[in-house]
């Protein structure tokens, strides 16, 4: 085959390391925006906030023509012969320029460092108990601390009066809970776990034996129900403390008794779950009024008693845009604008980069270059993602005024090809811009994905927001009969009533989005 040349004309697009680093930054949440910008700020000198500027260079230089003080001039001559072995002398608050050493000035001359020393430097340690000048923490830091489910139980432990192997099996016991506070593991299986293989059998039921009198005095325990090791034996539980208590009336009395019949039934769960009082009075031998009447005090019990001890991390949603606002009715005026308290405010480092220009090409200048360079991209894009997000809000805003106006039901079809296309933006764009972005209102603080939906039909030719239909689909369901809850079909006939083509699957869609039960699940026991 002959060689040859040929021309060919092509075009590609190369992401380059801006532009990589401008796409990441875009699709970041506000905390991990935060978490990017400590990072930067730590690996790259070059990068600082524009708060922490040292106030001392201005001072320094706006007194650049002033007349030297005898005090300054004796410091400058004892640095330069380095009088008393010293190389300089430490600044103190204690030292006047005009009067030498303030009188009552206690210091001892030493210049080692001791370790309350730290503080100054921003490195002391945190101080948990109390403070050195004998002031108390304050009361609201101390009464945020968190008991765990775990804590709480070893300290009822303590007012147990047990022998020590009683006091261990207990304590093992409360440290095999899980999170929720039932025993998930059976004694057999906890003690086999503390035996060795070389042991008898007579140990192993002699240690089970010792779990079982631990697992009483457990469920004996505050909160009701812990140490269960199923849901019908935690309800179980519950109903007999309640009726242990004082005071209780005799008719609760009666529904309590109905209650643990009901509960101590095999396969009920399924059974309450539908709420059918019918066959639930076969299984307990009770009349269907009893049933019905005992329902509602199973319904009030926690299923999960370790509950209210889990240290559950609740993250503040902060808003990246913040509306507000002005008039009411046709004359109301939205504002778009950009949270302050979620810009990080960023700089180059003047200093740095002027030694930078002012040095000469040695081994490390192109790395340190490179580095300044990053610095002005990392800034330049920080700024560009917040300018994209606050177009995209606003363009939001726009659309959907008459949301701010009437409300959910008031809700625009929008989909993210119809704005990508208004601002001229690629598709993914607007994806990564209203992924995790949150904008508060006057009528809440919504994600801005929640202001797109796709349109449904309509017998007048128009569209309705999917949007619109949910909150339509749970004005419906909050108005109706609870004796005779509505079903999928008949939501989908309600909706077709009012001119909204909607299917009966889609209304089952939307009805496990709103996180609503069936229309079983939702009739009334009363």
């Amino acid at each position: 085959m002959k060689p040859g040349l040929s021309l060919r004309v092509s075009q590609h697009l190369a992401l380059t390391p801006q532009l990589q680093q401008s796409i990441r930054l875009l699709q970041l949440s506000t905390l991990e925006l935060a978490s990017e910008v400590e990072q930067m700020l730590d690996d790259n000198p070059f990068l600082e906030r524009e708060d922490e500027h040292a106030p001392r260079e201005d001072f320094g230089l706006a007194r650049a023509d002033e007349r030297v003080s005898e005090g300054d001039r004796i410091h400058e001559n004892a640095t330069e012969s380095g009088a008393d072995g010293m190389d300089s002398i430490p600044a103190s608050d204690g030292f006047d320029a005009e009067a030498g050493f303030a009188e009552g000035w206690d210091g001892d001359g030493g210049v080692e460092m001791v370790p309350d020393d730290g503080e100054w430097g921003g490195e002391a340690p945190a101080r948990t108990a109390q403070r050195d000048d004998g002031d108390e923490l304050d009361p609201g830091e101390r009464g945020r601390a968190h008991e765990s489910l775990t804590e709480h139980l070893h300290r009822q432990a303590l007012a147990l009066r047990l022998s020590p192997e009683d006091s261990a099996a207990l304590r093992f016991l409360i440290e095999s809970l899980n999170d929720d506070g039932y025993l998930e593991d059976s004694l057999a299986q906890l003690a086999a776990t503390l035996t060795d293989e070389g042991d008898d059998l007579d140990a192993l039921e002699e240690l089970v034996h010792r779990f079982s009198f631990a697992l009483k005095l457990l469920q004996s325990l505050e909160p009701a129900g812990v140490g269960a090791r199923g849901l019908a034996e935690c309800l179980t539980l519950q109903l007999k403390a309640r009726r242990a208590e004082r005071g209780v009336a005799e008719d609760e009395q009666a529904r309590l008794a109905t209650a643990l019949k009901i509960c101590a039934q095999h396969g009920v769960l399924e059974l309450l779950a539908k709420r059918d009082a019918r066959r639930l009075a076969q299984l307990a031998g009770e009349s269907e009024e009893a049933v019905r009447a005992a329902l509602p005090v199973i319904a009030r019990l926690e299923p999960k008693p370790g509950r209210r001890f889990a240290d559950v991390e609740r993250n503040a949603i902060v808003p990246d845009v913040v509306v507000t606002a002005r008039g009411a009715g046709a004359q109301l005026r939205l504002r778009v604008q950009l949270n302050p308290d979620v810009m990080p405010r960023l700089r180059v480092h003047d200093v740095y980069a002027s030694a930078l220009r002012g040095g000469r090409g040695g081994e490390h200048h192109q790395a340190l270059a490179q580095r300044l360079q990053e610095a002005r991209w990392f800034i330049r894009n920080i700024q560009q993602r917040f300018d994209t997000i606050l177009r995209v809000s606003r363009a939001i805003v726009e659309r959907q005024r008459s949301f701010f106006i009437h409300g959910e039901l008031a809700m625009r079809p929008m989909v993210q090809r119809e704005l990508a296309d208004e601002l001229g933006v690629h598709e993914s764009t607007i994806s990564r811009v209203t992924t995790a972005k949150y904008m508060a209102t006057p009528r809440g603080t919504f994600e801005l994905k929640y202001f797109f939906g796709s349109a449904l039909g309509t017998e007048a030719g128009g569209n309705a927001s999917s949007t619109a239909v949910r909150a339509l689909i749970k004005q419906l369901i909050a108005a109706e009969d609870a004796a005779k809850p509505l079903s999928d079909g008949q939501l989908s006939e309600l909706l077709k009533a009012q001119g909204i083509d909607c299917a009966r699957r889609t209304v089952a869609k939307y009805r496990e989005g709103l996180r609503i039960p069936i229309a079983s699940l939702r009739k009334s026991v009363a």
